[in-house]
């Protein structure tokens, strides 16, 4: 078999990478993946890499075979024929002659061409909905009649014309329980002072930090690259200090003696990076920005990925081919000091939770209701609310089925948390996500436009960037709603003989990186204004808890010192999802620093 082949296949292997990215699938499907793995040359995790993209493309999170014939005719067989195009060819056959890949490739070019033109088009009363949806949005829908509970604080009905609540979701049997844990969570009560006494919660340095809307889509490749050499001159001089390395090398020049490289990690290609696609562009200063292809043969350990700065030390002896034999370790930030402002923190609840906050056939937002009645009934002291709130991939909001505009739902929405909290007292902070139909699509996102509060709100409603650092009397967390668990292990390549899994993996690169979004090229659905990006991106310090939401599936862990949460999220589809409650606490005292978050849980609503 050749290098990208699999010889024999893993059951436990698939399995467990299968799960690793929330993908269910029928029995005849997983029969049907074994086969597919010998058959296009593809390992288990290369197959299920594969299927992440194609699951996020089409939003079939549960594999059927009859969605393996389409993912094999859509992305196998396409790969397929796209190396066969770019090999040499030795004799082509005559133009009028046609094979079932070529024919396939055609009828799928004018398939999106229709899709493109009919995109332009207003659609009549008639039409069919869209046939692609999204992992928010599966292909069985079905809409219940139901009666809407009386104590609503506003009525969906008013904005969307099917305001039916979703019966998967109504029917559901596990509510409240507990399928992640952290610390000692034993005879814990799990229950907040609702934002009581001496609590302080703001941004941490707020003079610097992004507070309004900026200026986007006007940033030079030139910029972009300005930014990037940056970086990897600060993080190289960082890692010189630490790992004691006395110069590095310029990547071009032939070298018989074992050399010192500093750059950034690159793929020789558009496709994903691999181990033999590896390639380390210079840092400017020593190697002025060149690339040189990286053989990573001789690295018993390696995890990388496309962004990633790193030093590496080994050989060069043509100046076209280095063979790296060590890659140096980054190391983090240090962690916050508190000061005699900050104060002591005695023991606080956090409940976390991140969007939809409705289900895909619904909008009546059924799940942010039951969200609002545990915050009623635990009091959690801060509650911290990430986007989505009205979600760009609902189906309702793709086909314009509303009745008001994004923003009049949008603020329906933030009034009935507000109003609804209000009794308990919690601190509320509203982080923005870039699925957010009304609001800026672009990273940094800038916070919501503050609404017209109460004065009895002012003080307890905070809306903070995405990404954010966020200070509760000098615990410091920090937060953002992009996806970037999902993004980057996409791209991850690892070899290891350790039983670190890809979680950990990738959050230990977000904080030896010292970047809230480290990956470059970006995900494609991103939009990165890279002169804010250096401002606002970059972790000041590694923080004491690190939340970050994904698709895949939630976890509590402590990744050097930081205790980092997947919330998940409040619905998945057209069933209930999972939000998060933490314990911190904090003295201010001498000596060995303590983990201020003493226990955590992953709850499903």
């Amino acid at each position: 078999m050749g290098p990208g082949g699999a010889g024999s296949v893993s059951a436990e292997r698939l399995a467990a990478e299968l799960q690793m990215f929330g993908l269910d699938c029928e029995e005849a499907a997983y029969e049907k993946l074994m086969e597919l793995c010998p058959l296009y040359r593809q390992t288990e995790d290369q197959l299920v890499a594969e299927l992440v993209a194609f699951s996020s493309n089409t939003g079939r999170v549960y594999l059927t075979l009859e969605n393996l014939n389409s993912f094999e005719n859509e992305f196998l067989i396409k790969r397929t024929a796209k190396a066969r195009h770019s090999a040499p060819k030795k004799d082509s056959g005559p133009p009028g002659v046609w094979d079932i890949v070529s024919i396939q490739e055609l009828i799928d070019v004018e398939a999106k061409e229709e899709t493109l033109l009919n995109s332009y088009a207003t659609p009549s009363k008639g039409s069919q909905k869209r046939s692609v949806s999204t992992p928010e949005t599966p292909q069985s829908k079905r809409n219940v009649s139901a009666a809407r509970s009386p104590h609503l604080l506003f009525s969906p009905s008013s904005f969307s014309p099917s305001a039916t609540p979703s019966q998967k979701y109504s029917s559901r049997s596990s509510r409240g329980e507990v399928v992640a844990s952290f610390g000692s969570t034993q005879g814990m009560s799990w229950s907040g002072k609702g934002g009581s006494g001496s609590l302080s919660v703001k941004v941490l340095d707020a003079a610097r930090a992004l507070t309004g809307n900026y200026k986007s889509m006007f940033q030079k490749l030139t910029d972009i690259r300005e930014v990037l050499t940056c970086r990897i001159e600060e993080l190289g001089w960082e890692l010189k200090e630490l790992h004691k390395i006395e110069a590095f090398s310029p990547i071009s020049v032939p070298a018989q003696e074992p050399i010192t490289l500093l750059g950034q990690i690159g793929c020789d290609s558009n496709g994903k990076l691999n181990s033999k696609s590896v390639i380390l562009e210079g840092d400017r200063e020593h190697s002025l920005g060149i690339q040189i292809p990286v053989d990573l043969s001789e690295l018993k350990e390696y995890s990388l990925f496309p962004g990633q700065i790193v030093v590496m030390e080994g050989t060069n002896t043509t100046g076209k081919k280095f063979i790296a034999t060590k890659l140096y370790e980054g190391a983090p930030l240090p962690f916050y000091q508190p000061t005699e402002e900050d104060g002591d923190l005695d023991q606080r609840m956090l409940l976390v939770a991140c969007g939809p906050y409705t289900t895909s056939d619904s909008i009546t937002y059924d799940p942010m209701i039951d969200l609002i009645s545990v915050i009623s009934r635990d009091q959690p002291d801060v509650c911290i609310l990430l986007g989505p709130f009205l979600d760009a991939k609902h189906e309702q909001v793709e086909n314009c089925q509303l009745t008001t505009s994004f923003e009049d739902v949008f603020k329906h929405c933030l009034r009935m948390i507000i109003e609804g909290t209000r009794s308990s007292g919690t601190h509320l902070v509203f982080v923005p996500s870039l699925r957010d139909v009304n609001h800026r699509p672009v990273y940094p996102q800038p916070p919501f436009s503050s609404l017209e509060l109460l004065k009895e709100d002012k003080e307890r409603v905070h809306f903070v960037s995405d990404p954010c650092i966020l200070s509760i009397n000098g615990v410091i967390l920090g937060l953002t709603s992009t996806d970037l668990l999902f993004h980057m292990g996409a791209e991850e390549i690892s070899s290891s003989s350790s039983t670190s899994d890809r979680f950990s993996r990738i959050l230990k690169h977000v904080l030896t990186q010292r970047s809230f979004y480290p990956l470059y090229p970006p995900f494609e659905e991103m939009s990165i204004d890279y002169e804010h990006f250096y401002s606002y991106a970059q972790l000041p310090v590694t923080p004491d808890v690190l939340i970050a939401p994904s698709e895949l599936r939630y976890f509590v862990k402590d990744v050097l010192g930081c205790v980092c949460m997947n919330p998940g999220r409040l619905t998945k589809g057209q069933v209930g999802g999972t939000f998060g409650r933490l314990y911190i606490s904090r003295q201010l005292a001498d000596g060995e620093r303590k983990s201020p978050c003493t226990a955590a849980q992953v709850v499903k609503i």
